[in-house]
């Protein structure tokens, strides 16, 4: 039975004249496009990116920073460009159409449209185009050259087959067994080299060396390993090999000419159980040597070298870092599937709950161990054992010890998603483990050159340091003055630190943040702290501004660049900080948001960044280093101009408290106070840090778009929620529905025609909200969980986790267990309010969601439908917690914005909506069509 409609006044509705501008719809998504993969030139003088339309054939973009040129490649993606701002690579996919009509005609794999290679000249501005290109490498800090694979030759025509005298021998397929054809090209020269049947290639970051397998062409190259020379244009064999053989994971040294790699030298495909072999080359040998296989590793006796380590050398490339594991556990392959038996027993004792080994299955099939090669003295140590859950390196490889933690003794409380663990230093010299710090509530990490091992303690609230020279644990903050963790925090919880920037030169000090401000401590005894910044009294956020992707130290000789957040206007912008004097000057500000990071070229004086608003696309802009001369270089969405879109402002109100709060209120273009509007109402927590955000229409994942409802003459209304430990459904209803008077006072909307909508955390809540108020003419609750009670003992699929913590530590905010607080579950579960129930309620709720199990959704469902209350859910097959697929989420979009057409605009009423749609019609009929009267 559906829900009656009164009759009443049309709502309001935008002029239309000749010249007017038009609502966004549906077709509008796929040529609406991003700017992707970001790249300014180390000269300063290139910005390329990717330009990518939702759905279609996209472009790479190349723009003169030094005047106002600017060419493009269609279809280009995967940008890289040299270190000496030479040349731009990248590859050209196919056209979309083609694509998908070779895979409407059912053509094999090679036989579909293939990638092109394009390399940019940026001097002289001219593209080479190099067909059937599946990949390539280029160094990320040396050289003119690029290394790139071509796909398999076409196979010769049939006829030509005919004439050719026939071979005594078939010859080599190129295919994913035997490989492909490799070629090296020097781009200033043109020069080629091509190399035949390589599986895998490697290129080394300084630019000198190239490294590639083999399975060999029986002629002019033998199967096996390979280095190839930049400087000399040579290629040795460095180890011969069958060509069964495997070798994987080639792992070139930074800048010292040192290979490692994995052999397996099995040529029986059907052994289960590899014996791989890791092998060492340096340049000036001959032959590259065995290190470690079966035999000789330095792990427990009987392990294995793991085949799924990349071999890793440290920086200066004394050290070669490689893994070891134990046999693996292997099926009997001789048992016939009804002789299997497959059981799974789920112990009260079990260290990890069986769903959540079942998603780390795979990860623990190929866990591997720590382990240490030194060239110099050839010793080989094990460093990592199944005690260790996890190793860090330290220094890049260069210190004399690792980082190691272990969760094993605090991995069975799995209702506490807090991390509890051991920290150890592990010494290279030996392999020894020194504890620094037992049952750690947090994450450790390790300074950038290893002299302090530092966290943030979430019982202590409060950071601390470990003085490795000393072996002396400093704590760093007390929060007597000042907190440095969320002070607004409202869950039963440990709160979440506001971060750090990272560590100065030499380790000496420690860049931390608390609420507004920048604040170095530099560790000792008596910690010294000193406020870099004074945002507090002012209310402005600022935060360091990391410009050089390299960089390991932050130098306090250098002024930095800060970003600046205002929490009362919500302004942002860029500061300039001296941290010698504490002097920060305001550089740029305004109504608008950054977000993408800055861009600073290597060898120029200049900032490139962006900056977005509710009406404004975040476009990129150039500047100087001081934003005195600012240039928009992009401009994404032309197309944008001829469309309706609105505007946004803060809005105060207090909740029934008498909390103070604020929202967004999104408003219709030419917005007219004396007119009704629908409103639709959306939440999650807190948004308005998002009034400058800009929302691209586009199919719904989960969430509404609130440009695509103010173009089409809605209100929108996004209220702030604050909880109260225990209550949170009711918190939402002492925050939400005062705000939603509130602006009914205003006069612009009309109470009878107001919508709400909410996903996951905000889909319980609207579920909750309309078993409380019938104030909504139509709600839509996304994976809500209805019912606390059997929610409680549930999983998370994806992460295999208990739900147990989620209610009582985090978003839900119960502060306890079903049983300590059973009166707190039921009152606040949407399920046991159905009766109470008069609104419409559509629900989105998922058979493959990994968050909130969908039977939350059926029974929520089953209960308003026996009820005989309308309601509707959609299920799209295989889905997770929020859609992925892109014909789904366009299906969704439509299906949503019809629910809400109908119920606050009077639009006509889509079939699937009055007469549902039949199970065998899925996947054929989708019944959006407006029912017949």
């Amino acid at each position: 039975m559906l829900a009656q409609k009164k009759e009443r006044k049309k709502p309001a509705e935008a002029k239309t004249t000749a010249t007017a501008k038009k609502p966004l719809n549906h077709q509008v998504y796929d040529f609406w496009k991003d700017n992707t993969e970001r790249f300014v030139t180390n000269d300063g003088k290139f910005f390329v990116y990717g330009q990518n339309p939702q759905e279609g054939d996209g472009r790479v973009v190349i723009r003169d920073l030094n005047g106002t040129k600017e060419d493009s490649v269609a279809r280009g993606s995967g940008i890289r460009i040299n270190n000496d701002s030479e040349f731009a690579a990248f590859l050209i996919k196919p056209q979309l159409k083609l694509v998908k009509d070779a895979k409407r005609a059912k053509k094999k794999k090679e036989d579909l449209p293939k990638d092109t290679l394009a390399i940019y000249n940026l001097k002289t501005r001219k593209v080479e185009k190099i067909a059937n290109v599946t990949s390539f490498k280029l160094a990320e800090k040396g050289g003119s050259w690029l290394a790139y694979q071509l796909g398999a030759a076409p196979a010769p025509k049939k006829d030509t087959l005919a004439k050719a005298a026939k071979p005594a021998k078939a010859p080599k397929k190129e295919n994913d067994d035997n490989g492909f054809r490799l070629v090296v090209l020097d781009v200033k020269s043109g020069h080629t080299e091509t190399y035949s049947y390589v599986k895998e290639y490697s290129v080394s970051e300084d630019g000198k060396w190239l490294t590639f397998a083999s399975t060999g062409n029986d002629s002019t190259i033998k199967a096996g390993v390979y280095v190839w020379s930049a400087i000399n244009h040579t290629i040795k064999l460095v180890h011969e090999g069958a060509g069964k053989h495997k070798f994987t994971k080639l792992s070139l040294s930074k800048n010292d000419g040192q290979l490692a790699f994995i052999a397996d030298a099995d040529t029986n495909s059907k052994t289960q159980v590899r014996l791989p072999k890791l092998y060492y080359w340096k340049d000036g040998s001959e032959k590259a040597s065995l290190i470690a296989d079966e035999t000789s590793q330095p792990g427990v006796k009987g392990w294995l070298v793991s085949a799924n380590y990349t071999p890793e050398f440290s920086n200066d490339g004394k050290k070669l870092f490689f893994g070891t594991n134990p046999v693996p556990i292997v099926a009997d392959t001789t048992l016939l599937p009804d002789e299997i038996v497959n059981v799974e027993v789920w112990h009260w004792q079990d260290k990890n709950l069986q769903t959540r080994q079942k998603v780390t299955a795979e990860q623990d099939k190929k866990r591997s161990y720590l382990a240490l090669y030194e060239p110099d003295s050839k010793r080989l140590i094990q460093l990592g054992d199944q005690q260790l859950t996890r190793t860090d390196l330290v220094n890049q490889g260069d210190a004399d010890f690792i980082l190691g933690t272990s969760d094993l003794k605090y991995s069975h409380e799995h209702w506490d998603w807090n991390p509890k663990q051991d920290v150890y230093l592990v010494s290279l010299k030996d392999g020894s483990k020194k504890l620094v710090k037992e049952k750690l509530e947090g994450n450790v990490r390790i300074s950038p050159l290893g002299k302090y091992a530092y966290w943030f303690s979430n019982p202590d609230t409060a950071w601390f340091a470990y003085d490795i020279a000393k072996g002396q644990t400093i704590q760093l903050t007390s929060n007597k003055d000042v907190n440095f963790a969320d002070e607004q925090d409202d869950h039963p919880d440990f709160p979440n630190p506001y971060g750090l920037a990272g560590w100065t030169n030499n380790d000496e000090q420690v860049i931390v943040y608390d609420r507004y401000d920048v604040w170095s401590i530099t560790p000792a005894t008596q910690p010294v702290l000193k406020k870099l910044t004074v945002g507090r009294a002012q209310k402005k956020q600022y935060r360091y501004v990391r410009l050089d992707r390299d960089e390991r130290n932050i130098d306090l000789s250098k002024s930095w660049l800060l970003s600046t957040f205002d929490e009362t206007d919500k302004k942002e912008g860029y500061a300039r900080l001296n941290p010698s004097t504490g002097e920060a000057v305001k550089l740029y500000e305004g109504d608008f948001k950054t977000g993408n990071g800055v861009l600073m070229p290597k060898t120029a004086d200049r900032y490139l960044f962006t900056k977005e608003s509710f009406r404004d696309y975040p476009d990129w802009y150039v500047s100087d280093t001081n934003f005195k001369s600012v240039a928009k270089i992009t401009d994404t969405n032309p197309q944008q101009k001829e469309y309706s879109w609105g505007s946004v402002e803060l809005v105060n109100w207090l909740a029934g408290d008498g909390t103070p709060l604020q929202g967004l209120l999104y408003k219709p273009e030419n917005f007219d106070p004396k007119k009704k509007y629908p409103m639709m109402v959306y939440y999650y927590e807190k948004n308005t840090d998002n009034l400058h955000t800009h929302f691209a229409p586009k199919p719904i994942r989960s969430y509404i778009n609130f440009s695509y409802f103010a173009s089409n003459g809605y209100v929108v209304f996004v209220p702030d929620i604050v909880y109260q430990i225990g209550y949170p459904g009711q918190s939402a209803y002492n925050c939400l529905i005062p705000g939603v008077l509130s602006q009914i006072d205003k006069g612009f909307v009309d109470k009878e025609r107001i919508g709400i909508s909410g996903h996951s955390w905000g889909g319980y809540q609207t579920a909750y909200l309309v078993g409380q108020t019938n104030l909504f003419k139509a709600a839509e609750a996304g994976a809500p969980v209805a019912n606390m009670t059997s929610a409680y003992g549930g999983i998370r699929w994806d992460t295999g986790l208990t739900r147990q913590a989620q209610y009582e530590k985090t978003q839900s905010r119960i502060g306890g267990t079903l049983w300590d607080k059973p009166i707190q579950y039921i009152e606040n579960s949407p399920l046991f309010y159905a009766p109470k129930v008069r609104t419409p309620l559509l629900m989105m709720h998922n058979d493959d969601d990994g968050a909130v199990p969908w039977y939350q959704g059926i029974e929520y469902y089953m209960a308003l439908k026996r009820l005989d209350k309308p309601v509707w859910m959609l299920n799209y097959n295989g889905e997770k917690h929020g859609l992925g697929k892109r014909q789904n989420m366009k299906d969704f979009a439509v299906r949503l914005y019809q629910y809400f057409d109908y119920y606050l605009k009077d639009a006509p009423m889509p079939s699937w909506l009055g007469e549902g749609l039949p199970y065998i019609e899925k996947g054929i009929n989708q019944h959006l069509e407006p029912m017949q009267k």
